[in-house]
């Protein structure tokens, strides 16, 4: 499955894909550390049921209540496990790890799972935040390390119950939603799909397949021009070539591209520019640094992906823009962004 194919011929020399050193990881380690555990701000996304739902956010959410959001709070988890990951020696290994330790227990997980079986916020996250906790499983299962399983152990009630809702979410799901913020289908699909094969969830990646054929196959000459929406960090026209990039054979993916796109991979520069963000601390303005990682994410996939150099190039300009901007004193944008960058040099390899 997915795309291993030459595109056609694009030689642009382009400059050098950036990799996630020693120094980068040390950079966004700060951001997702710091904020993992610090419980405001704070924008809980809680229904009400009545009096006693009044909580805090540690109360609601004892595992994953820091970063101002619970989603923004699971990838800061995501990303110091990468830290880790990729480093082993990284010089706050055991630092990190009394985190994790401290936020993912059995008895927090409890809980958290016992948020999502009241009616009230039995759709909390949903698909954004669910996406990103099967990330964080995905990433603890890659983990060859012995603190990993007990994790992972840990989370597992939560994992297959997010798991399970995703299925049976994309079941009712008659049509796709094609926005660029956190509901985007495309990208919900696509995370939860690589914790699928990662895992040989073999229910939940066949229903991803056959829900993004559904969704998407029919898909012509989306409107890439319009983009960006002022708000937007994700790419409704890419995040979807995204997906269909791990759903579809090489030969169809380019085929179903050069439609769904149409030159789009001869000359991708005349489609797209880097996002400008007038003001970093505007929490949705700052969406945009985001939508930079993000289009990186993806252009890195399929560039990478069929060996089409122009794509990789506009990749690295959408990455560069914005990876040295990345302010801790700016909290709108410094609670979730180092995630996105994170997971763009991580595509970039």
């Amino acid at each position: 499955m997915g795309c291993s194919q030459k595109g056609k011929e694009n030689k642009t020399s382009p400059s050098m894909v950036p990799g996630l050193d020693l120094e980068k990881a040390g950079y966004l380690y700060n951001f997702a550390y710091h904020c993992i555990d610090q419980e405001y701000p704070n924008k809980p996304g809680h229904v009400l049921g009545d009096s006693l739902s009044l909580k805090t956010p540690s109360n609601l959410h004892p595992a994953f209540y820091g970063c101002f959001d619970w989603h923004s709070s699971v990838h800061g988890h995501w990303t110091l496990v990468n830290v880790i990951v990729q480093f082993p020696d990284f010089s706050e290994h055991e630092a990190i790890l009394q985190k994790l330790a401290a936020t993912i227990t059995k008895e927090n997980i409890q809980k958290e799972v016992a948020y999502f079986d009241d009616r009230n916020n039995s759709n909390f996250e949903r698909t954004y935040g669910w996406a990103w906790l099967l990330k964080l499983d995905e990433a603890l299962y890659r983990w060859d390390h012995p603190r990993a399983e007990e994790l992972r152990n840990n989370l597992q009630p939560l994992t297959i119950l997010i798991e399970n809702k995703f299925i049976e979410f994309l079941n009712k799901l008659s049509y796709p939603i094609r926005v660029g913020e956190h509901p985007n289908t495309a990208f919900g699909l696509s995370f939860a799909l690589d914790y699928a094969r990662s895992q040989n969830r073999a229910k939940l990646e066949e229903t991803i397949i056959r829900k993004a054929k559904e969704y998407y196959m029919n898909d012509t000459g989306c409107p890439i021009t319009w983009e960006p929406g002022g708000f937007d960090f994700l790419s409704p026209c890419l995040q979807e070539a995204s997906l269909m990039l791990k759903v579809l054979p090489s030969e169809e993916f380019t085929s179903w591209m050069n439609t769904f796109l149409p030159g789009f991979l001869e000359s991708p520069e005349k489609y797209l520019t880097p996002a400008k963000v007038s003001d970093r601390s505007d929490g949705k303005i700052a969406h945009l640094d985001g939508l930079n990682f993000s289009r990186a994410w993806c252009l890195y996939e399929i560039g990478l992906g069929l060996e089409n150099e122009k794509v990789t190039e506009l990749a690295n300009q959408h990455f560069k823009v914005s990876y040295d901007k990345i302010d801790v004193d700016e909290y709108a944008g410094s609670h979730w962004l180092a995630s996105f960058a994170m997971y763009a040099l991580l595509k970039a390899q």
